[in-house]
């Protein structure tokens, strides 16, 4: 009974490596739709201004700490500095973006090229979310009184910027199986 029960544990990485593709694709379209709302797109602020690599998607990303907003708060003039400074127009785009990257995740059978490449792009963009533990001062817990702050104490962004190590692992398992699966298709055309 023991080793039937093992061994029945043993055959789920199949069904592992299906809940971490799902997975990924939910959590790239959830997000992705949610990039369309202006409390998305403002939560993202610090990550994006402080980034040597994102920040020139921003007008003014220098001047973002006077112009936050709290989740489900609208402040209209901050609203109004967030049109100006591409706030809304950049978290658009990448919105748009990253449900195409799921969306071509979740076709690995009928498309593998395409789901590869798709995989190769979340995990160089799981790269660049994970450096934002670099780059974000608000990563960390701040130095507010509490003899507990900065490194190793991660802040709520910074706990949502960690688990992002779980998609990079997943990104490569999910481009390893595209590309079994385009190899094999290549193999019977040849």
């Amino acid at each position: 009974m023991k080793n039937s029960i093992l061994h029945s544990i043993a055959a789920l990485d199949g069904l592992g490596k299906k809940v971490i593709r799902y997975g990924i694709v939910i959590v790239f379209v959830w997000i992705g739709a949610l990039k369309f709302t202006n409390y998305e797109a403002d939560g993202i602020v610090p990550f994006v201004a402080n980034s040597p690599f994102m920040s020139f998607f921003y007008n003014n990303p220098d001047q973002y700490k006077t112009h936050m907003n709290l989740e489900g708060a609208l402040v209209l003039a901050n609203h109004n500095w967030h049109e100006a400074n591409n706030t809304y127009g950049f978290s658009y785009g990448l919105g748009a973006f990253l449900i195409l990257l799921g969306i071509f995740l979740a076709l690995y059978k009928v498309t593998p090229f395409l789901s590869m490449i798709a995989s190769i792009l979340i995990f160089i963009m799981t790269l660049g979310t994970l450096s934002f533990l670099i780059t974000t001062p608000e990563s960390w817990v701040p130095s507010l009184g509490d003899p507990i702050h900065g490194f190793p104490f991660l802040s709520g962004r910074g706990r949502l910027v960690i688990k992002d190590i779980v998609i990079l692992g997943g990104a490569i398992i999910t481009m390893s199986e595209s590309v079994k699966i385009y190899l094999s298709r290549q193999s019977k055309t040849w």
